[in-house]
C-alpha cells in the first residue's frame, strides 16, 4: 500500500499559533497520536491567550490520558494562573477512547453545551488510525462545531487520516510536535493516571447498594461472576449526566460494595464498563469478559498430541457452545485449526498444515476441510488425512482456492495406490472461483477424476448445513487465498412450563413450529393437538427460546490492502472469535508488505473495524519466537479484544 508523502509542518511556536488560531473561530481541536504533545500545547495556548485577557476553556477527551480531571472521564476546565480548574466532568468508565467512542462523543458534546462563551481548546485522544479514529475524528468536527483541526506531528511522517482531514470543510493547520514530545510507555501512563485516580478517591466513604435497586447500564460483567466486579469504576447517572463516580469494592450475596467520594450523591442508575483497578493497584482496561485467558480444561480429543519437542508458542482453544476450536500447531507453528462439534462427533479443519499432533480416529471424523492457499505450510498435512482415511469412510470435502485440485492430484498421484482395492480415501475438491464453485470427485486407486456439475453461490455461501453455514471472501497475498465465516445456526427450544401454562401436549406440531420459525415463516398457520389453529409466529413468541448462533472467522496470509481491508472487516463484523495472523511487528512492516503478510497493528485494527468480541491472533513469524509477548503487546495497543496467553 502506497504511503502518502509527509507534509509540510508549521512551526512549534505557541504565540505564533495562538494568533493564527484567534483568526478562525473559537473552537478548536487539538488532534494527533498519544503522546505527540497535544496537552501540553493546550497549556502554552492557555497561558498566551491569558497574557491578551482572553479567558480560554478546554475539553480533555482523553479518558485512558486526561491532560487534567481523572481517568475514566471527559472533563471541562477554565485556564486560572495555577492550572486548569475543573468546571465539570461526564463519567465514561474507560480507559479506551476507541471501543467507548459513541458515548465519549456524547459525554464530550454534554459538556461543551455547559461551557460559557469563550475560546475553546479540544484535546482529542490519541486515536488516530483506522475506523475508530476516523469516526472520531468526523464525530468531533461536526458534533462540536469545530473551526480548526490544529494537527501536530512529525515531519518524517504522513499526516494521520490525511483523507479524512481535508474532507471535513475545516480549516487545518498541520503543526510541527513539540522538540520533547515521546510517547510514554504502558506502564507510565498506567502509573499516571492511577496516581490521579487515587488522589481523587483519597477523601472518600464507602457504602452498601442493593443490585436489584440498581439499572445496571454500559458494559457489565456477568452477575455471577463475582471477582469481575472487584475494582470497577463506577458511575451514578440522572437523566444521562454523571452524578458521582467512584469504584467496586466487592460483590458479595446481592450487594454491591462501593467507594465514592465523601460528599457523592447516589442514584438508581449505575454506570459500568471496563476501566478496572487491577489486585496490584494500577488502574487499567479490563480484558473483555470471557476473552483473556484459557479458563476451562477442554475434552482429550480436542487437544493434539503432547510432544517433548512442541515448539509452536501459545496454542489458543476457544469454547462455543457444544464446540471447541483449537490451533493445534499454536501460534508460530503450521497453520491449522480443528473445530470439533462434540455433539456430532464431527470436525472441521481450516488449513492443513502439520497435522502429527491429530489423531487418526479426528481424521476419520473431518467431513471438510477450509483451506487457505496451497503453500506448504497451510496444505502439507493432507498426506496425513490421505493416509489416516483408508477404509470405509464417506468423502471428505475439501474447499480452496483456484488450482486445488490439481494440487491435491498431484499429492495422490505421487503415491503407488496398487493394493488399495476400493477403499481408498475419496474426496470432493471444491475450487472456489468467484460466485462459481468449480468441483471434482477424485478417489485414490482410480485413476481418473470425475468432474461434477458447477455450482453458482450468492454472498460468499460455500456450506449450507442444518448446523452451520460458512461463507468465504478472496483476499489477496500475492497469490489468491480465501479467508472463512463459520457460523452455528440459532438453536430453538421449547419451554415446558409455556406449554404447559397453555394447556398444550408435546407433538409433531412443535418440530413443524421450530422449522417454520427457523425459515422466518412466521405468518404460518398451524393446527395444535386441542384442534385449534394459531400463527407461527404467535406461538413461537410464547413457547420458543430462542438461542443465536455463534460465528467464528478464519483469516490468514494476507496483504496489508485496502481492499483486503475492506473485504475482511465485512466478513468478520461482529464475529465472536476472530482467528487472524499476525506475523510481523510494525518495525518489521517492510518485510510484511514484501511477503503479503499483515502486521500485528493491521491485524488489530482490522480486528477493531470489525467490532469483534475476540480476537485470536496466530501465524507469528518465527523471528519473535523468544518474545511472543512483543506481538501481543503490540496488538493490544491497538485492540482491547486480544485474547491472551495464560501468564506463567
Amino acid at each position: 500500500m502506497t504511503q502518502p508523502a509527509p507534509h509540510p509542518l508549521l512551526p512549534y511556536c505557541p504565540s505564533s499559533l495562538a494568533e493564527q488560531l484567534l483568526t478562525g473561530g473559537q473552537r478548536v481541536l487539538l488532534y494527533g497520536e498519544a503522546g505527540i504533545g497535544k496537552s501540553t500545547l493546550a497549556i502554552e495556548l492557555a497561558r498566551v491567550f491569558s497574557e491578551t485577557g482572553l479567558t480560554s476553556f478546554c475539553i480533555t477527551a482523553d479518558p485512558g490520558s486526561p491532560g487534567f480531571g481523572f481517568p475514566g472521564t471527559v472533563s471541562l476546565g477554565q485556564w486560572q494562573a495555577s492550572g486548569w480548574q475543573v468546571l465539570a466532568f461526564e463519567a465514561l468508565c474507560t480507559l479506551d477512547a476507541g471501543r467507548f467512542r459513541l458515548p465519549l462523543l456524547s459525554a464530550v458534546n454534554r459538556l461543551i453545551q455547559k461551557a460559557p462563551q469563550g475560546f475553546m481548546l479540544i484535546d482529542a485522544p490519541g486515536v488516530v488510525r483506522g475506523i475508530a479514529g476516523s469516526e472520531l475524528l468526523t464525530g468531533m468536527v461536526e458534533l462540536l462545531d469545530i473551526d480548526t483541526v490544529l494537527v501536530l506531528n512529525r515531519q518524517s511522517k504522513p499526516l494521520p487520516l490525511m483523507n479524512e482531514l481535508f474532507s471535513l470543510g475545516v480549516r487545518i493547520l498541520p503543526v510541527h510536535a513539540h522538540p520533547q514530545a515521546c510517547r510514554p510507555g504502558h506502564k507510565t501512563r498506567a502509573h499516571k493516571r492511577t496516581r490521579q485516580w487515587r488522589s481523587y478517591l483519597a477523601a472518600s466513604k464507602e457504602l452498601m447498594i442493593n443490585l436489584s435497586d440498581l439499572r445496571l447500564i454500559g458494559a457489565p460483567p456477568p452477575l455471577d461472576v463475582r471477582d469481575a466486579w472487584t475494582g470497577r469504576q463506577c458511575a451514578f447517572i440522572d437523566k444521562g449526566r454523571t452524578v458521582s463516580i467512584g469504584e467496586i469494592i466487592s460483590l458479595q450475596d446481592g450487594m454491591l460494595h462501593i467507594r465514592l467520594p465523601e460528599a457523592a450523591a447516589t442514584t438508581p442508575t449505575l454506570l459500568v464498563r471496563d476501566a478496572l483497578s487491577e489486585k496490584n493497584g494500577l488502574l487499567v482496561s479490563a480484558a473483555p469478559f470471557a476473552s483473556g485467558n484459557l479458563q476451562f480444561l477442554p475434552p482429550p480429543d480436542v487437544m493434539p498430541y503432547p510432544a517433548s519437542d512442541y515448539n509452536g508458542g501459545p496454542r489458543p482453544v476457544v469454547k462455543l457452545r457444544g464446540m471447541y476450536a483449537t490451533m493445534i500447531n499454536g501460534v508460530f507453528g503450521d497453520p491449522l485449526l480443528h473445530l470439533r462439534l462434540h455433539q456430532q462427533q464431527r470436525s472441521l479443519l481450516f488449513d492443513l498444515g502439520d497435522s502429527g499432533r491429530l489423531s487418526t480416529r479426528i481424521a476419520h471424523q473431518v467431513s471438510d476441510v477450509f483451506i487457505s492457499h496451497a503453500h506448504i505450510d497451510h496444505i502439507g498435512g493432507f498426506l496425513w488425512l490421505l493416509r489416516s482415511r483408508v477404509g470405509d469412510f464417506p468423502s471428505c470435502r475439501l474447499f480452496g482456492p483456484p488450482g486445488l485440485i490439481g494440487h491435491i492430484r498431484g499429492m495422490i498421484d505421487g503415491i503407488l495406490w496398487d493394493r488399495i482395492g476400493d477403499t481408498g480415501p475419496r474426496f470432493e475438491i471444491v475450487e472456489i472461483h468467484g460466485d462459481r464453485l468449480l468441483r471434482s470427485h477424485i478417489q485414490t486407486g482410480y485413476r481418473d477424476c470425475v468432474d461434477l456439475p458447477d455450482i453458482q453461490f450468492a454472498e460468499g455461501l460455500i456450506v449450507d448445513d442444518p448446523l452451520f453455514s460458512v461463507r468465504t471472501i478472496t483476499l489477496d497475498h500475492h497469490t489468491p487465498v480465501q479467508a472463512y465465516a463459520f457460523e452455528s445456526k440459532l438453536t430453538l427450544n421449547v419451554d415446558n412450563t409455556a406449554l404447559k401454562t397453555m394447556g398444550l401436549n408435546a407433538g409433531p406440531w412443535l418440530n413443524q413450529l421450530k422449522r417454520l420459525i427457523s425459515a422466518g415463516d412466521k405468518s404460518a398457520m398451524i393446527r395444535l393437538p386441542d384442534h385449534s389453529i394459531r400463527q407461527a409466529g404467535e406461538l413461537g413468541d410464547r413457547l420458543l427460546i430462542v438461542t443465536p448462533g455463534e460465528k467464528l472467522v478464519y483469516a490468514t496470509d494476507l496483504a496489508d490492502t485496502e481492499a483486503n481491508r475492506t473485504a475482511l472487516t465485512a466478513l468478520a463484523h461482529k464475529a465472536d472469535f476472530f482467528f487472524c495472523e499476525s506475523a510481523f511487528l510494525e518495525s518489521d512492516s517492510e518485510q510484511a508488505r514484501r511477503t503479503g503478510h499483515l502486521t500485528a497493528r493491521a491485524c488489530a485494527e482490522i480486528a477493531t473495524g470489525a467490532d469483534v468480541k475476540h480476537l485470536v491472533p496466530f501465524h507469528f513469524s518465527r523471528r519473535y519466537e523468544k518474545e511472543p509477548e512483543a506481538v501481543y503487546l503490540e496488538l493490544s495497543a491497538d485492540c482491547s479484544r486480544v485474547i491472551m496467553p495464560p501468564k506463567k
